[in-house]
């Protein structure tokens, strides 16, 4: 798995990626009526935002990241009380071994497009899709193969696959939430503008 390039930023910046939970992890906690003691599973969980906004509301996270930088400002920029219920370690994801599964919840928020090729991706979703438990939920963004500008991430490589690809991973699952759409940003270690095209979705395994 790749680093995505990212440790620079995540060197140069406290908070690299900021507090607010990702747009489809943002909906999908709205959409819970309660999160208490839920099993989450965070995948490439970068500084943890994702994480800490289901364990601030009673969830049960483990958060897994390859950069070690990554977590230390996890731990740096959260107050200790928010991530109790976390339970953070730097492992590259291919070597997850899910013997804590199954999972009520899965984030892969920015994961595939940092694994070495498609066989990598779908090796990965089949074994995540075998350990979430029947009506839970996968959360996946990823960059697809759309358009991009790179400017910003010098030295990386992105995975770059079809959209479709993605959402024919989960036909056998109910797809609640997806999108195929540009997004407009700049990190704050360079402030260059770029864009890339991400597939987002939350998909629920049937009963």
């Amino acid at each position: 798995m790749m680093t995505g390039g990212y440790d620079e930023g995540y060197t140069a910046c406290r908070c690299f990626w900021g507090q607010e939970p990702g747009s489809y992890v943002k909906r999908l906690i709205e959409m819970q009526p309660s999160l208490a003691g839920l099993k989450v599973l965070d995948l490439g969980c970068g500084e943890g935002k994702n994480a800490i906004h289901f364990a601030r509301r009673g969830a049960r996270v483990t958060a897994i990241d390859i950069s070690e930088q990554a977590l230390k400002n996890a731990k740096d920029m959260w107050p200790a009380a928010e991530y109790d219920n976390v339970a953070w370690a730097v492992k590259d994801v291919m070597l997850f071994d899910f013997d804590d599964g199954p999972y009520d919840v899965v984030i892969m928020y920015g994961l595939f497009h940092c694994l070495q090729d498609a066989d990598a991706v779908l090796d990965m979703v089949r074994r995540v899709q075998a350990n979430t438990v029947k009506g839970g939920y996968n959360v996946l963004c990823a960059f697809n193969d759309r358009k991009h500008d790179l400017s910003a991430h010098a030295g990386f490589s992105p995975l770059l696959l079809q959209h479709e690809f993605y959402t024919s991973l989960y036909s056998y699952w109910e797809l609640l939430m997806v999108s195929d759409d540009d997004l407009f940003e700049a990190h704050p270690h360079n402030n260059i503008p770029h864009f890339h095209s991400l597939t987002r979705a939350v998909a629920r395994r049937p009963e």
